[in-house]
């Protein structure tokens, strides 16, 4: 990893924080940041990997579909994952008394899991190029404040001290750190990085669509919510342009 991809993966580290922190400060306004967060993400899926996915498979004449089943994959992959994540934490908190910290605690290692994830995620798209690798980490950086946020809440709801749940929210702001870092040690070919990005492109449609989007509305579904949306994606779009106009 070069300079770059160090310094935005510590960014990952303090995004989580942030939103950690945030989660317990303020519940009036998160569905804004959502909001223009699912904006970002969208953004970057349809103005840089996209763009690069295509660019690829032109370049070196790589057969699309595979690439195209790689992000189906990756979008369903996540799905079931969290829905099946979602559906024994419902089943724990339907009634009081069945709430325990230790699912807190598994629900806080299953997004460090997938912030680890994130930060392999940073490393490759640097293998890439400088470019794709600012924006895939713009990705996440926005994704990860997100995660910061489910995981105090998470913790919380079950019980957990704030204490504790501060402790397990600093292992998920680690975890893409570390993530970035394991790429310094490994590299993969271009075809494997091209299904790689389609892959990570469908975990960035779900997280944005049908995570990050709807959670948002949830909150407070108002009209400055979609504006926020739409200035996320507009946002993606101008730094997109001035990171490759630069590069």
């Amino acid at each position: 990893m070069n300079i770059t991809a160090i310094f935005l993966s510590a960014l990952t580290f303090v995004s989580t924080l942030f939103g950690g922190f945030l989660a317990l400060r303020f519940k009036d306004r998160l569905h804004l940041v959502m909001g223009f967060a699912a904006g970002v993400i969208l953004g970057v899926v349809s103005f840089d990997i996209f763009p690069e996915i295509i660019e690829q498979v032109n370049l070196n004449s790589f057969d699309p579909m595979p690439v195209m089943l790689a992000l189906v994959v990756g979008f369903l992959l996540f799905h079931i994952l969290e829905k099946l994540l979602v559906i024994h934490h419902s089943h724990e908190t339907e009634y009081a008394e069945h709430s325990h910290p230790h699912v807190g605690i598994l629900s806080a290692l299953a997004l460090a899991g997938h912030s680890f994830l994130d930060g392999v995620g940073i490393g490759i798209g640097f293998q890439i190029s400088n470019v794709v690798g600012v924006l895939v980490a713009l990705a996440v950086i926005a994704h990860d404040f997100t995660d910061g946020m489910n995981t105090m809440t998470f913790m919380l709801k079950n019980r957990n001290t704030i204490k504790r749940s501060v402790v397990f929210l600093v292992v998920d702001a680690l975890a893409p750190v570390l993530g970035a870092a394991s790429t310094m040690f490994f590299s993969i070919s271009n075809h494997t990085l091209v299904i790689y990005l389609g892959a990570f492109a469908g975990f960035l449609l779900y997280i944005g669509a049908s995570d990050i989007l709807p959670e948002a509305h949830s909150k407070q579904s108002s009209v400055w919510t979609v504006f926020m949306t739409i200035f996320g994606a507009a946002f993606s779009f101008l730094i997109i342009r001035l990171i490759s106009l630069g590069a």
